[in-house]
């Protein structure tokens, strides 16, 4: 198993980069995304709502089948498993930062509001500093289930670490089967445990 890793190191390395770069790039998209509905979502408890529901709906579709109706539209390759990727966070991120925004003490929020602040001035300033750790957490499990459906979109030939693990499947080679879930899980685990320290501290 060593000496596969040493033998491929150039071909896991790349793996490790393209997977690296779908998650980064679906994050990016997903977290710019996802500020500017919250933002919306704070001036209307009905399309609040409406945003959560959508995407609880859209998030509950396995990934293979989403990656299915949109390769008509988009067609294999990274940007269709970017815009899956960035739908699926939608979910996860809106739920964590609406509800941590709205966590706020109302007491806090009205004393904000008496000292003239208007709405942005208080989501910016007042809502946004009390609610870090939920904002965190949202951030978190985006991050998880990115890197997790992102070794999926390997079936659509989006590269990354489900490359390896699926050639692997594919010609029954253990230690691609092995070095792609070692990977993919490892990167998991290690994301999982940065961010959790950092939402300690926060």
């Amino acid at each position: 198993m060593i000496l596969y890793a040493l033998e491929n190191s150039d071909k896991l390395y790349k793996a490790m980069y393209e997977h690296l770069f779908l998650v980064g790039s679906a994050l990016s998209v997903s977290l710019l995304l996802a500020a500017v509905l919250t933002i919306f979502a704070m001036y209307s408890k009905i399309l609040s709502s409406a945003l959560i529901h959508t995407f609880s709906v859209i998030y509950s579709i396995p990934s293979l089948a989403l990656f299915a109706l949109l390769i008509p539209v988009t067609g294999l390759g990274k940007e269709t498993a970017i815009i899956v990727l960035v739908i699926y966070n939608q979910y996860l991120l809106l739920r964590n930062f609406i509800a941590g925004l709205n966590g706020v003490d109302p007491s806090i929020i009205e004393a904000a509001s008496g000292m003239g602040m208007t709405k942005m001035q208080i989501l910016l300033r007042v809502r946004l500093s009390l609610s870090k750790r939920a904002l965190i957490t949202g951030v978190r499990l985006s991050i998880i289930s990115t890197i997790g459906i992102a070794t999926i979109a390997a079936s659509i030939n989006a590269g990354g670490l489900g490359s390896i693990l699926f050639d692997g499947l594919r010609t029954m080679n253990v230690y691609k089967i092995l070095w792609g879930s070692i990977l993919a899980g490892g990167l998991s685990i290690f994301a999982n445990s940065l961010l959790s320290k950092i939402e300690q501290v926060l």
